[in-house]
């Protein structure tokens, strides 16, 4: 047997609440909570690739900034997932044995940190391309983690952990990035890759 952190002494109250309000819920609202939950990270790829097209007009150094989004992305889900392995905290619907509006995954399917809210990397390296994407993204971001509650997948922690997780590592590599930006430019624009800098 899997030892496994028990998370629900950290919020399991407040999550219990959560819970609660969305089985009191109108349908439509779980309904599209549950659907944004699911399929709304496709959302931040179309912000991805919008902010590559327009950033190409800016230059080769500004296209290189928005072809790194979903670079930063999986690596900040790959670390995620790395620190899920370390703590192995039980989905809270296991814990707590409550009926939710998502499938409680099986066990061993850790909780901590949330990998639908480290999607927080996505808004953050957006604002390297363009504010206007990144406030888009910081909000889609936001409602992303606060549907993983609601569903009742993640604990309040898991999903807090998630978004920091991933504003963080998405931070950092934007601004390691942002050094080496024209060596990375020059080195795709030298290559079969150089369409993707250019509007042209």
């Amino acid at each position: 047997m899997i030892m496994a952190f028990d998370g629900s002494s950290v919020d399991g109250t407040e999550y219990l609440d959560v819970v609660r309000l969305a089985r009191h819920a109108p349908a439509w609202l779980d309904g599209a909570v549950s659907f944004w939950s699911t399929y709304g990270l496709a959302v931040f790829a179309v912000l991805a690739v919008v902010g590559w097209w327009f950033a190409r007009r800016g230059g080769d150094a500004a296209a290189v900034t928005a072809l790194a989004v979903p670079v930063v992305v999986v690596l900040a889900y790959g670390v995620d997932a790395l620190v899920k392995l370390a703590v192995r905290e039980d989905r809270p619907c296991q814990s707590l044995r409550v009926t939710t509006l998502e499938t409680c995954p099986a066990p061993g399917d850790w909780s901590f940190p949330s990998n639908h809210a480290a999607i927080a990397a996505a808004a953050v390296a957006l604002l390297f391309v363009s504010r206007r994407l990144g406030a888009v993204a910081a909000v889609a971001a936001l409602a992303m983690a606060v549907s993983r509650v609601w569903v009742g997948a993640h604990y309040p922690h898991d999903v807090v952990a998630g978004v920091l997780v991933g504003g963080l590592v998405a931070l950092m590599a934007m601004l390691v990035l942002r050094r080496w930006s024209p060596s990375v430019a020059g080195w795709i624009g030298s290559g079969h890759l150089s369409r993707l800098l250019s509007a042209s």
